[in-house]
């Protein structure tokens, strides 16, 4: 899949697309016109959405996570743990908030889901409910 982002103007983006079909028709590559798609302000892709070349979780992404019960052992942490893990970069301070979390899936302890794992489940819930969008970096305004 090849995903053009940043033209605002449909003609733009379309002249765009033409000229890397035009390279890639050149280079010995075969394209389905019907397998062409766009242009789009939204697509979703490797499970990402992308909104006006913004990263974003997807809802369903966000409905599912939301909907998780508290874990009753280690390896529902550790699953749940790796649901959202996914999606840290969206997350400020991901790593202190789910610290406590990690505590319950050392070996070394046992496991115990108490009031500081209860409060930090319930706030990187939360925190992926209401997750930011990410944009392109823009090395220019630096």
């Amino acid at each position: 899949m090849i995903s053009l982002c940043g033209e605002t103007q449909q003609w733009k983006c379309l002249r765009k697309r033409e000229k890397i079909i035009q390279i890639l028709l050149k280079a010995g590559f075969a394209i389905k016109k019907s397998k062409v798609k766009g242009p789009a302000r939204e697509i979703q892709f490797l499970g990402v959405k992308w909104h006006d070349g913004r990263r974003q979780i997807p809802t369903e992404v966000i409905n599912k996570i939301t909907a998780m019960c508290p874990p009753t052992n280690k390896k529902e942490t550790q699953a749940f743990l790796g649901a959202i893990g996914f999606w840290r970069m969206h997350i400020p301070e991901y790593s202190q908030i789910v610290s406590p979390l990690y505590l319950v899936t050392r070996k070394k302890n046992d496991f115990h889901w108490g009031p500081e794992q209860q409060q930090a489940f319930a706030q990187i819930k939360q925190e992926i409910a209401h997750a930011v969008a990410l944009g392109p970096v823009r090395t220019d305004q630096m």
